[in-house]
């Protein structure tokens, strides 16, 4: 039997190890396991160049809980060591010895999947336990070594006499960490981790039921036996080529991610490159709807599928980050700063190619199925607005298929929207104002009118739709973007004719100050205008600008907190064409005046859902009145 010190820089590595290592204590199992894969994975790679004259066969990696003794042990059928080989890679912290076998067989190895970038990963083992053995036997005809160490710089190196070619690691657990000797504790790390890992797991047996025998009685209960319980899938979805996939493997696997999740992905996107950096994964679009808060960090990051993080920031452009899915990636530096992952170069690369990869595919759905792409726009339209706002590429790419719905159900390109509204929505300014609502309910009234000029009306009602305009009118020549209640609809769209005045300058002046007695010019600024006679007599509308400042304070567009404090201020539009505004004017009582201007303005009020709670009691007891 040997012992001796392990050659470490620092005089301990233990208790650093213990304190600072990880934050996180549960990814040892993470680590122990990664470094069995690599094992397995060395062994396949030396069988398969014919260095290793042995049998792979089919091997796997087990876990096991021993409560009694307070072990928790992880068993793998991989590549062994010799005792020469645990003074050289266990005792000189010389990582996992991947990067070495590596670099050996730089030429044939580079795709056989060995993860080899986990750090420190043995000695994470000291986390969580107080003494840790390694029984270790090489694929090469040489004893076993049997090593053990307790935690402190010193460790014992002796014979063994186990047979089988493999490593066993038992990690006698301490007494803080005893939730690792419980199964749920170990089943659920498993499954975060370990899920997909390319070597099977087994952990414990479970209950399969089996067919009955086709002479069964309907009583007799179904024969059951029990297997092996292997916790990972080896072979998932996005390790396969897009080819040998149907839609409805890629609708599984999204189950597989997602257990709980029971509404179907509108559809995927399946990334595979290999140059300049090496990326694999599946993207799945959920439905969306309007909702800005979803959950994000759904999307899981692999590094040869072992789980990394669910939290994809920085590698995944912001506006994609509510999507799901899995991205696999060796590239990605590990247990690293975000603000390191951001400043890094090949994570910027991996952005820029997954951003333009769902514009693509994106763009080849709309080419492909326009009809059934207008179906699903109401449910991803958050995203790829969000995108438009947010990267500059993907607004150039989105120009194409980012679709404008109208208020009649009809979907427009940008394109298709200013070819079908140039004759008659350009104003005298040359300008081409594009109108849209965001309510077709409490907006109709202004839809009609717009309507019945012969405008095109849009519905955009996503949460962010006030930036999104703000962004088009800034990068697209000389048009603008109004809401229909904006203002009349002569006013929103200004042509050249000119509406007579049925009514004196004087005139004007007169009702301007009989108005402004009762209606409270705090909230409403009067204008007179002079409109059709069938245009309404009094209309509320909200300036565009205001309105939008507000809008986009609220969906955080920094900078604009001043207007979130600003008082509701809106137009009342006085028609001095109606004959409504001819009576008020003509009206010799001072109190039949101020009741008529009352109930004129309460109705306009009403028909914005601006009278509520007492206002509106007064208005339908003083209509009841009135109608006597």
């Amino acid at each position: 039997m040997a012992t001796g010190s392990i050659n470490v820089s620092v005089e301990n590595i233990f208790p650093l190890i213990k304190k600072f290592l990880y934050s996180d204590h549960e990814i040892f199992l993470r680590e122990l396991i990664s470094n069995a894969t690599d094992a397995t994975l060395k062994l396949k790679h030396l069988t398969n160049i014919g260095e290793a004259k042995i049998e792979y066969g089919d091997p796997r990696i087990e876990i096991k809980i021993d409560k009694e003794n307070k072990q928790l042990h992880i068993i793998d059928q991989g590549i062994g060591m010799t005792a020469e080989e645990v003074e050289k890679y266990i005792n000189q912290v010389a990582f996992s010895g991947a990067e070495e076998f590596l670099e050996k067989y730089k030429d044939s190895a580079k795709d056989s999947g060995i993860i080899g970038h986990f750090g420190l990963g043995f000695y994470s083992a000291f986390m969580v336990a107080d003494k840790v053995e390694i029984i270790t036997k090489s694929y090469k005809d040489e004893p076993a070594a049997h090593w053990t160490c307790d935690g402190s710089p010193t460790y014992s190196l002796e014979a063994h006499d186990k047979t089988e070619r493999g490593t066993e690691i038992i990690l006698h657990i301490g007494e803080e960490e005893s939730e690792f000797l419980e199964d749920n504790r170990i089943s659920e790390l498993l499954v975060k981790y370990n899920k997909f890992m390319p070597i099977p797991i087994k952990f414990g047996t479970k209950t399969e039921t089996l067919p009955k025998p086709e002479d069964a009685k309907e009583e007799d209960p179904a024969p059951t036996q029990e297997v092996d319980n292997i916790i990972n899938n080896p072979n998932p979805a996005w390790t396969k080529q897009p080819t040998d996939l149907k839609d409805e493997d890629y609708k599984s696997f999204y189950r597989e991610l997602y257990p709980m999740q029971f509404e179907e992905p509108l559809f995927n996107i399946h990334l595979n490159v290999d140059y300049p950096f090496n990326l694999t994964g599946i993207l799945y679009f959920p439905k969306l709807g309007q909702d800005m808060n979803m959950q994000k960090d759904r999307i899981q990051l692999y590094q040869n599928q072992v789980f990394v993080t669910d939290n994809v920031e920085g590698i995944v452009p912001e506006f994609l980050t509510m999507l799901r899915g899995v991205i696999d990636s060796p590239d990605i530096p590990l247990n690293v700063s975000r603000s390191y992952l951001q400043a890094d170069g090949a994570v910027k690369k991996i952005s820029s190619y997954i951003t333009r990869k769902v514009a693509d595919k994106l763009n080849s759905l709309f080419k492909n199925d326009r009809e059934d792409f207008e179906k699903k726009w109401n449910d991803i339209k958050v995203v790829i607005e969000y995108g438009m706002l947010s990267e500059e590429k993907f607004f150039e790419k989105a120009d194409k298929f980012a679709l404008y719905p109208t208020v009649d159900d009809t979907y427009l390109t940008f394109e298709e929207l200013q070819e079908k509204i140039k004759d008659n929505q350009t104003d005298k300014d040359n300008k081409l104002v594009v109108l849209y609502a965001s309510d077709k309910d409490a907006q109709h009234a202004y839809i009609a009118a717009a309507k019945d000029k012969g405008y095109e009306v849009l519905l955009l009602d996503s949460p962010i739709v006030s930036h999104l305009i703000q962004k088009l009118e800034t990068s697209k020549e000389n048009i603008s973007f109004v809401r229909v209640d904006g203002d009349h609809i002569d006013n929103l769209i200004k042509k050249d004719e000119e509406t007579i005045s049925k009514l004196s300058d004087e005139e004007k002046e007169i009702l301007k100050t009989d108005l402004e007695k009762v209606v409270p010019t705090s909230t409403y600024t009067v204008q007179l205008e002079a409109m059709d006679s069938n245009a309404s007599p009094f209309m509320i509308t909200q300036p565009e600008f205001m309105r939008r400042m507000k809008e986009m304070q609220q969906t955080g567009g920094g900078g604009m907190n001043m207007f979130g404090n600003m008082p509701e201020m809106y137009n009342l539009i006085v028609n001095t064409n109606h004959e409504l505004i001819t009576q008020i004017k003509d009206t010799k009582t001072d109190k039949k005046k101020e009741r008529l201007i009352k109930q004129s303005l309460d109705l306009a009020r009403l028909s914005q859902n601006l009278l509520k709670g007492e206002e509106l009691t007064e208005f339908i007891k003083r209509s009841f009145e009135m109608i006597k």
